[in-house]
């Protein structure tokens, strides 16, 4: 499923970065986890290229939400089988130097951009929760 998000998110041009858990996973940090985080740019036209993606990949809970609507929240989590939270902003991190650092990843021929170490431990240091702190000390010692 993601698989799909992440193809047709490409295909449309859509500007986001993975962050949160998978990313500090990627990065070295051993944890499971079960939903992706995206921060993505924050306007319309973009806001209208995720949920066109979303709807293309069957995530019929994008069916509720208007890409306005999308820009008033922080947050906002769609799922549908699978968990996809959508962050327009988050603590310590920029969209547009997220972007300018950037990594592309792939998994099964699929292409992702995710953000690089160093911003990922940023949010997490801002973000300040118990378990960011903790991928943060791993992320320091880990040097991946």
């Amino acid at each position: 499923r993601y698989r799909d998000v992440f193809s047709s998110l490409n295909a449309r041009g859509c500007k986001y970065v993975v962050i949160g858990e998978v990313a500090a996973v990627v990065h070295g940090v051993p944890r499971a986890t079960f939903d992706v985080d995206l921060l993505i740019e924050a306007t319309l036209s973009n806001s209208q290229l995720l949920i066109e993606s979303l709807r293309e990949s069957g995530f019929g809970s994008a069916m509720l939400i208007t890409p306005e609507e999308l820009l008033t929240h922080e947050i906002v989590v769609f799922k549908d089988r699978v968990r996809l939270d959508v962050q327009t902003r988050t603590p310590g991190l920029e969209f547009q130097d997220a972007w300018n650092h950037r990594l592309e990843k792939s998994v099964e021929g699929v292409v992702f951009w995710m953000a690089s170490r160093e911003d990922l431990i940023a949010s997490k240091r801002a973000a300040g929760r118990r378990i960011d702190l903790e991928d943060v000390a791993a992320l320091d010692q880990n040097q991946v």
